[in-house]
């Protein structure tokens, strides 16, 4: 069975679509960290267990990853839509490729060249962010660890202990909100995550670059 894992906090602008659009998998766990706004009110009228844990996604994720009652767990932004096709995507991987976990392919819901450039950067970087969902067995999930209650980058120290040959792309897109570059600005919010990237493979801690960048 699928479990899919959408981690909250004041998610209630997004979270509706998102969780229409995985209403077919067979448990649907909202790992909220405290919303103010009607997120859980949102997930309840969506038929989504909620689950209250500690504010920050690694910590929630650990939580709904937890509570979740699946063989298969697919972690997905509540700003992250998986396109068409993506079910049918899942349910071969999971068929044909039971120790790798997958990824969807990503898009950000911009027209703009802005946009198309940093898709093709991140086709290029063949290393999935948390925007790009994540699919992955309980048992390879439970094997690696899971996710770690770090303040941030809590998805690339997933993906990085999964390891790149224990992964693969699947055939279909995730549309992810380009709403944090449209607001911070392109270039400034670009140049951020590769700060940040640079610094976490110098060695920064998670704990340090969220006091620099939080």
């Amino acid at each position: 069975m699928l479990a899919v894992v959408i981690p909250t906090l004041n998610a209630a602008a997004a979270l509706a679509a998102c969780l229409e659009r995985v209403s077919g998998a067979g448990d649907v766990v909202v790992a909220d960290g405290g919303s103010t706004d009607d997120t859980v009110a949102i997930a309840g009228r969506h038929g989504a267990r909620v689950v209250r844990a500690r504010k920050g996604r690694g910590a929630q994720l650990a939580a709904g990853a937890r509570a979740a009652r699946g063989d298969w767990l697919l972690f997905l932004h509540a700003d992250t839509l998986p396109g068409s096709g993506w079910r049918a995507a899942v349910d071969h991987h999971m068929r044909r490729e039971p120790d790798k976990a997958a990824c969807f392919g990503f898009r950000l819901d911009d027209p703009g060249w802005q946009a198309r450039l940093i898709e093709r950067g991140v086709a290029a970087r063949r290393f999935p962010y948390g925007d790009q969902g994540l699919l992955v067995s309980r048992a390879l999930y439970d094997r690696v660890g899971g996710y770690r209650p770090l303040a941030l980058l809590e998805d690339v120290d997933l993906v990085r202990r999964i390891g790149r040959r224990r992964l693969r792309l699947l055939d279909a897109v995730a549309t992810t909100s380009a709403e944090r570059w449209r607001r911070e600005g392109w270039l400034r919010r670009s140049g951020r995550n590769l700060g940040v990237m640079l610094l976490y493979r110098l060695g920064a801690s998670p704990e340090r670059l969220a006091r620099l960048y939080g």
